[in-house]
């Protein structure tokens, strides 16, 4: 093993696709996935729009009575996952199973299981009370249902870290291959947390965009007149493999994932720092680690989640870490048409800086209209732009002051 840690399969359920490709091209063209709430009454919230994953079924890729205790997250990740195995032509046998694992986790998607039980033993009594319940509410009940269903018997464990958490899974699975762990690893996150009790916080925050209106025009990530975020829900994942062992058995490769840091801002449960100072030790660190400079970054997929705060800070960020060359970047950020996927909008970002090597495009930051004068960088507006791009960077952050940075690069 050389350390090298390459991508060789992709998934992703998404609120504009269920598969990788699907959700890619809606980024291409601009398709917003935010519409009008249908999975709760919206009625009572002055925010009424969200990003749902609609029509989706995991079908019989899973055995029925295995899906019968999986929360609605878990499932996408499935899903994801067993779309990554798939497109990578990986096969999980006996022989190698032991060195292939899992680094993923499906955050809050089992509080919709929480909420039911809790009236079911407020109603019916702790009889009714269904033994499976812990095990299918935990953060890593993805990465179990995971390894049951593809084999992989290797590291296994789920990262935790709000909305760095995607991120940070694609940047632990790379840490750990590095070490020699593992010759390779599924590592991603999914998340569905479209639910009145989240949706309420979120509200009580002023967090939100509100145009109800106009909910595929709401969310403004870099705009003067940006006021907050839309909640999606979804998951992506990658395979993620010792580049010898890919090359070995002539896998098809995407990119190389070069670098990851992570992060605290060591300073608010909500708010990020106003200087971004734990986002600058997150970058630097994945620079570091990629022995790059940073004037070599092409696109970078920000957080750019659409908050005033956020967006300002890390347009400042980019700019103090990679000076003029900054300029030269561009910058798109596609919450405005997956919605914001909470913890697995790292994953789901992460994705696009892989295809968009593959591609040689970087979707547009749609609904960008009026400049702001604190955010002055390219910011791909409205349309897909093609562009050589070698090096591309995902950044997140999340709630508790957590960041993340990862790195790809193009395998010539």
């Amino acid at each position: 093993m050389t350390g090298r840690v390459v991508v060789t399969g992709i998934g992703a359920v998404t609120a504009v696709g269920h598969t990788a490709e699907d959700t890619w091209q809606a980024m291409l063209a601009g398709r917003s996935g935010i519409g009008p709430i249908t999975l709760f009454d919206p009625e009572p919230y002055p925010v009424r729009i969200q990003a749902e994953v609609k029509g989706f079924e995991l079908g019989d890729r899973v055995d029925a009575k295995q899906q019968r205790y999986m929360n609605r997250g878990v499932t996408f990740g499935v899903s994801a996952a067993l779309e990554a195995l798939a497109d990578s032509e990986l096969s999980i046998t006996e022989e190698n199973a032991d060195m292939i694992g899992v680094i993923f986790s499906a955050g809050g998607g089992g509080t919709d299981m929480v909420v039911e039980h809790q009236h079911i033993l407020e109603t019916k009594g702790p009889r009714r009370i269904t033994p499976f319940l812990v095990a299918n509410f935990i953060p890593d009940a993805a990465s179990g249902h995971i390894a049951i269903a593809t084999g992989a018997r290797g590291p296994n464990m789920a990262v935790v870290s709000a909305c760095a958490t995607g991120g940070g899974s694609i940047g632990e699975a790379f840490a750990t291959i590095r070490r020699g762990d593992a010759a390779a690893l599924i590592a991603g996150r999914s998340e569905a947390v479209l639910l009145p009790i989240y949706h309420a916080t979120w509200c009580s925050m002023r967090a939100l965009a509100g145009d109800n209106d106009n909910p595929t025009k709401a969310l403004k990530p870099f705009d003067l007149n940006r006021d907050g975020f839309i909640a999606g829900e979804g998951g992506a994942c990658m395979i993620l493999e010792d580049y010898d062992h890919a090359k070995a058995r002539g896998a098809k490769i995407y990119c190389e994932v070069i670098g990851y840091g992570s992060s605290n801002d060591a300073y608010d449960m909500i708010a990020l720092h106003e200087t971004g100072r734990g986002l600058k030790r997150a970058m630097r660190a994945a620079l570091r680690k990629a022995a790059i400079d940073p004037a070599e970054i092409d696109y970078i997929n920000p957080h750019g989640s659409g908050t005033p705060l956020n967006d300002r800070v890390e347009t400042l960020v980019f700019k103090e870490i990679m000076g003029e060359a900054a300029y030269d970047a561009s910058v798109s950020s596609v919450k405005p048409i997956t919605g914001h996927c909470m913890g697995a909008s790292g994953s789901v970002e992460a994705l696009a800086c892989v295809l968009a090597i593959r591609d040689q495009k970087v979707p547009p930051t749609i609904n960008y209209t009026t400049p702001d004068p604190e955010c002055d960088l390219d910011y791909v507006p409205n349309e897909a732009k093609s562009r050589r791009v070698r090096v591309a960077m995902s950044t997140s952050v999340g709630l508790g002051g957590h960041n993340s940075c990862l790195l790809f690069r193009e395998v010539n």
